[in-house]
């Protein structure tokens, strides 16, 4: 057993001091919200390089592609929150064999979706660019971008897995310095494509194809240098298992429904939005970039809470689960409050930096009370989103986002009506909290299926 696996064994077999706990929680999530934040540096590099080639239809090809891969990629995003459940309560079982089993069950399935996404790419991207529209310049670029960037997906995919296994183990620190190192490649390799070998956006494309690939050899060699050793070699049976197979089946069909639902819901919010003009359609676009950036920061407490609440229930240990929900959940209030009190205060300096256009910059300083007042309503849904995944508990998890789903719509209808983009932007507000609402009905269940209190 390795030191990782003894200290979480340890942290969740005694009653644990409370200072420990918020050291632990504190100590998971940081290293997440540092690796998350090297997102935004990455897009604003690629940004920059398309904005400086020939004309606008470049950045706007870069912009299609890149939304093409958020939908897919996203869609595909239950590789790792499964792999994290899963792997945590074989972590804090101290089941060194069901790690490993769902680990590899989880690479197989990415490599497979990865296969059969390159197999369909051509009618994939082309349906994609069709409906995402754009003038035949833009189309073109997207197409290269696409094409150069979709041979990476099985990549990408089993990058996701590899992520999961980290959080699951609790090893985020590597988690970061692997997420530091596709991204530092990435960035590389569009200034040595584009600037050097003259590839343009297919360049741009290439690059994050060549991050995803080297950022997975990196990965498989954490794996297999991190592999326990003494356990039984790895058997047919063990990896088909009928149980095992139809639990993981189960649990990626439950997150990828929620997904698409809060996918739905963003889209909807973007659709009723441009209803409401060009200035209200940008000024919302910019301000959901508050609510992008708070959701990197706060994810870091989620991803602590997966982690904690999967050893937890691997354990049996309810003492330990419900220490893991309370201090993940008051550092998430606190992180939550801060972004608040920034966005009052300095929200109006940000969206001068983000547009220069004055239609723009009024329209979105007319609602910028509604997104400096997210952070405080999203982040019980955020946070339960992480305890929930941590302990596998997907049905649920699917079942709240398809009713706060219905309930944004039906709140969208009533309000954005007679309320305009305000009454749209309460509607959103009214969606964040009923996740959390709805999941919190369901948090008994877990503690009560734990077994009974042991500190």
């Amino acid at each position: 057993m390795d030191a990782a696996a003894h200290d979480a064994q340890s942290s969740s077999s005694a009653p644990a001091l409370p200072v420990r706990w918020h050291r632990r929680v504190l100590g998971l999530a940081f290293p997440i919200v540092l690796a998350n934040l090297t997102q935004p540096i990455l897009g604003a590099v690629d940004t920059a390089v398309a904005g400086h080639l020939a004309n606008a239809s470049y950045l706007g090809g870069v912009a299609l592609g890149g939304l093409f891969f958020n939908f897919v990629f996203w869609g595909f995003g239950f590789l790792r929150m499964g792999t994290t459940g899963l792997v945590a309560q074989a972590f804090g079982a101290g089941d060194g064999v069901g790690v490993r089993s769902n680990v590899v069950r989880a690479l197989l399935l990415a490599f497979a979706i990865g296969t059969a996404v390159l197999a369909v790419q051509i009618p994939l991207i082309e349906y994609a660019i069709r409906v995402l529209g754009g003038s035949a310049a833009v189309e073109q670029h997207a197409r290269a971008y696409c094409h150069a960037r979709i041979w990476a997906a099985p990549f990408a995919l089993a990058n996701y897995v590899v992520l999961g296994w980290l959080l699951g183990t609790q090893r985020v620190r590597l988690a970061l310095i692997t997420q530091v190192l596709i991204n530092t490649v990435n960035i590389a390799a569009v200034l040595l494509y584009v600037y050097r070998f003259d590839w343009g956006v297919a360049g741009i494309g290439a690059a994050t194809a060549t991050a995803d690939a080297l950022g997975f050899a990196f990965g498989a060699w954490l794996l297999w240098r991190m592999r326990p050793h003494g356990l039984p070699a790895l058997s047919r049976g063990e990896l088909v298992d009928g149980v095992a197979l139809k639990r993981l089946i189960a649990i990626n069909r439950d997150i990828f429904v929620r997904t698409l639902c809060l996918l739905s819901s963003y889209a909807w919010f973007t659709h009723l939005g441009a209803r409401q003009g060009d200035a209200t359609l940008a000024a919302n676009a910019l301000l959901l970039n508050f609510q992008t950036f708070m959701s990197y920061g706060l994810d870091g407490f989620a991803h602590a809470a997966e982690a904690l609440v999967g050893a937890a229930l691997g354990a049996h240990d309810r003492h330990a689960f419900r220490r893991a929900v309370q201090v993940t959940l008051l550092w998430s209030a606190l992180g939550a409050l801060a972004f608040s009190l920034v966005y009052w205060m300095a929200g109006g300096w940000v969206i001068a930096q983000l547009t220069d256009q004055p239609a723009v910059r009024e329209s979105a300083k007319t609602y910028l009370g509604w997104a400096a007042l997210s952070p405080v309503v999203s982040v019980w849904g955020f946070l339960l989103d992480g305890v929930f995944i941590g302990a596998t508990r997907t049905r649920e998890l699917m079942t709240s986002m398809v009713v706060s789903l219905a309930v944004f719509v039906a709140a969208s209808w009533a309000l954005a009506g007679p309320g305009g983009n305000h009454g749209l932007w309460a509607a959103l507000l009214v969606f964040m909290g009923a996740r959390g609402i709805a999941l919190a009905r369901y948090v008994p269940r877990i503690t009560r299926s734990i077994g009974p209190e042991t500190a």
